[in-house]
């Protein structure tokens, strides 16, 4: 009898009675045969299963899973919290944060982010190149390091998508995402209001990076920061993909700021192209996914920054 992902993972975890990460999870699975029972065809079915755990934990009142920890993610049953000590932890609590011990550029990061883009945020990203901007346009922090689109078409039935397009609703979403390789006190203020800048335009503005300092003081101000604008905050993970997450959520919008959106289609050629992508697509409604930014493996994000370990 088929089952679903979140099912294989509800049974894997019953049975083995341990905290493990969506990969450990698949594993296991596949070790039991329990893969045979889901339906997938997909060639990264760990990155799907944590996906969909991802959201159901976030947007899922009586979901079974409890988050642990972030560097990696684990999950555990809540019906098994008595294997720590009968207690729930805090999804919120700040993780420990390991400085990264390679070096490189925030254009390095580009790859990673597009990765958690794709297959946690269901979003189609695409970075825009700073360099092709119109000198002439309106002041410093123009425009965000990537842009993204989530499209409904895969969740939803063909009707409803077309009822929905008629109404003036199709509940496509446009991200935004500043980079920067690390985030510490020396830094947050400028970082946090280049992306406040970049990214207000946008139904959800994210300020990324690698390297975030764990220091009390400093995480009290990024959270203050992030409620008082609505940018959230995501934590790139080179050692792990699957582990990147979202410290602090954004503020979702139900609104696009249209004039902003004009400006920057006006000075950059990569953003409009990028609006385009989405006209093209939303017409059609099946998704050119090779027009948006190459979505790579874990293994080729693994040989990209082990070559940059190698030489550092």
């Amino acid at each position: 009898m088929a089952i679903t992902f979140l099912q294989m993972a509800e049974k894997v975890l019953e049975e083995e009675k341990q905290p493990l990460t969506a990969s450990e999870i698949w594993q296991v699975a596949v070790s039991k045969g329990y893969e045979k029972l889901v339906d997938t065809k997909g060639k990264t079915p760990w990155a799907t299963l944590g996906a969909l755990i991802y959201v159901d934990v976030r947007d899922n009142p009586s979901t079974n899973f409890v988050p642990l920890g972030a560097r990696p993610k684990r999950f555990i049953l809540k019906n098994q919290v008595d294997i720590l000590g009968g207690v729930i932890p805090e999804t919120t609590k700040t993780p420990k944060i390991q400085t990264p011990k390679v070096e490189f550029l925030e254009k390095d990061l580009h790859p990673l982010m597009v990765y958690y883009g794709f297959y946690y945020l269901k979003a189609y990203l695409k970075t825009i190149n700073h360099s092709k901007s119109d000198k002439k346009g309106f002041g410093e922090w123009v425009h965000p390091d990537i842009v993204g689109c989530y499209f409904p078409y895969k969740d939803w039935e063909g009707e409803v998508v077309e009822v929905s397009t008629l109404m003036g609703n199709t509940s496509v979403k446009l991200y935004s995402f500043e980079l920067k390789r690390e985030l510490s006190i020396s830094n947050i203020r400028e970082s946090f209001f280049q992306a406040v800048s970049n990214s207000s335009w946008a139904n959800e503005g994210y300020l990324v990076a690698a390297n975030i300092d764990t220091d009390d003081d400093f995480r009290s101000e990024l959270k203050r920061l992030s409620t008082a604008f609505g940018i959230g905050v995501i934590q790139l993970d080179i050692d792990d993909p699957d582990s990147c997450d979202i410290v602090l959520p954004a503020n979702s919008k139900d609104f696009i700021d249209w004039d902003t959106v004009n400006k920057l289609s006006g000075i950059n050629p990569d953003f409009r192209d990028f609006l385009k992508r989405i006209r093209n697509d939303m017409k059609n409604q099946e998704i050119r996914k090779e027009m948006y930014d190459a979505v790579l493996s874990k293994e080729e994000l693994a040989k990209s920054f082990a070559k940059k370990k190698g030489s550092s």
